[in-house]
């Protein structure tokens, strides 16, 4: 059994040429092997479907370390005690959990996504994504991102946590700010604006779970706040790091798929002209495509809390993995021509929700939002065309664009 650390070549996370296509740098990694130590973030870095696959499920890896060892037991620093905000309350979110406490949390969040509560949820979802592609065609165009992309999702995620209207407009920089901290290596800049962002938002949950305990409503933090007075252990912590984490999962993909996936089907006539021929019929597996395709979500990071192998090289406690979302739905070991956009492929187990007890618990409303808006801007924007080429925000992990400028 080896252990050597071969350089992963050409990826470079934070070279804006690697971040504006990391497609081909993937395809090189995956051909050179199953796993390659990168030395600037200190992880092995995971490219291909059947590996990532596995190891999302493997329990022998964790998203915490702290249930089972402290951080010198780990070999590991603790963050900066300046950063604490942030950690505290990205720690107590299930995402950042494991059992028992993950599966207690996603138990009770599980009922606000039960498919009958989702289903109940698509006349709103539409009436928002017309409204908003009304207000794009009433204007001629625009940026797709600011008009339809981010609001969609806000609207439905802060509607189902029953936050006011006249509050939402904040929840977007919150979001950006403390999503920074996901990036690889982020700055004291980045970090001090996640720390902000933590206590402001935590601050404004902790006042509005206060009022919804006066007088409780038909929304996800009233039915938090009952199944604890009822008896299910659930800290305020844990509330307020659950609300932060179904805004902020329950968006951030979503906005970065419309904004990839449009610009995606620009970059792809022959697609776009199939999906205005036959939205409905073709609208389902797009989606998917989309998501598959560019992936909104392109690392996930796991601890190794066992001692593991991958192809023969020993990956020690301690250690963490990278696992390439975006190289995996690209892998030609799984998918029949990776690099082609095919809206009506049928054999599609991309990798974008995750897997395992971390799957997206969010996946059929982001589903249902994406084939809302699609759908929305197909039928009331047909002429849609693109104005100029796209930046891709700076961001590699989390990937989007900074506008999307389309005319009708």
């Amino acid at each position: 059994m080896s252990s050597s650390r071969a350089e992963a070549p050409a990826f470079d996370p934070w070279q804006p040429s690697f971040v504006a296509d990391p497609y081909p740098a993937y395809a090189a990694l995956r051909e050179r092997g199953r796993v390659h130590w990168f030395e600037p973030s200190r992880q092995w870095l995971i490219p291909r479907h059947a590996d990532v696959s596995a190891l999302l499920r493997d329990r022998r890896l964790g998203r915490t370390y702290l249930h089972r060892f402290s951080h010198e037991e780990f070999g590991r620093t603790a963050p900066p005690p300046e950063h604490e905000p942030f950690h505290t309350l990205n720690d107590h979110g299930m995402l950042d959990l494991e059992p028992p406490d993950h599966t207690r949390l996603r138990r009770l969040v599980s009922k606000a996504f039960t498919p009958r509560t989702v289903e109940a949820l698509v006349p709103t979802i539409r009436r928002f994504a017309d409204e908003l592609v009304d207000s794009l065609v009433a204007s001629g165009g625009g940026d797709l991102i600011a008009a339809v992309a981010e609001p969609l999702p806000v609207a439905v995620i802060a509607e189902m946590l029953g936050i006011p209207p006249a509050d939402r407009p904040a929840l977007r920089p919150w979001s950006a700010d403390i999503c920074g901290m996901y990036e690889l290596g982020p700055s004291e800049e980045t970090a001090r604006r996640a720390v902000r962002a933590s206590l402001e938002f935590s601050g404004y949950l902790r006042e509005l779970i206060g009022a919804r305990r006066k007088a409780p409503g038909d929304d996800l933090i009233s039915g938090l706040i009952a199944a604890h007075d009822e008896g299910d252990r659930l800290t305020e912590q844990e509330m307020i790091s659950t609300c932060v984490l179904l805004l902020n999962a329950g968006h951030e993909a979503t906005v970065n798929s419309t904004g990839n996936g449009w610009w995606a089907l620009f970059r792809h006539p022959e697609q776009l002209a199939r999906l205005r021929a036959e939205p409905d019929a073709l609208l389902p597996t797009a989606v998917d495509e989309l998501l598959r395709f560019d992936t909104p979500l392109q690392l996930f990071e796991r601890w190794v809390l066992e001692d593991i192998e991958v192809d023969g090289t020993a990956i020690p406690r301690g250690s963490e993995v990278a696992l390439l979302f975006g190289s995996a739905n690209r892998d030609p070991a799984r998918f029949d021509r990776p690099d082609a956009l095919d809206l009506s492929r049928a054999d599609n187990p991309h990798v974008s929700f995750g897997a395992g007890i971390h799957y997206c618990l969010g996946a059929p409303l982001a589903r249902l939002e994406l084939a809302a808006s699609f759908g929305a801007l197909l039928r009331k924007a047909p002429g849609m065309r693109l104005v100029k080429e796209p930046e891709p925000q700076a961001n590699f992990v989390i990937r989007g664009l900074r506008e999307l400028l389309v005319e009708l």
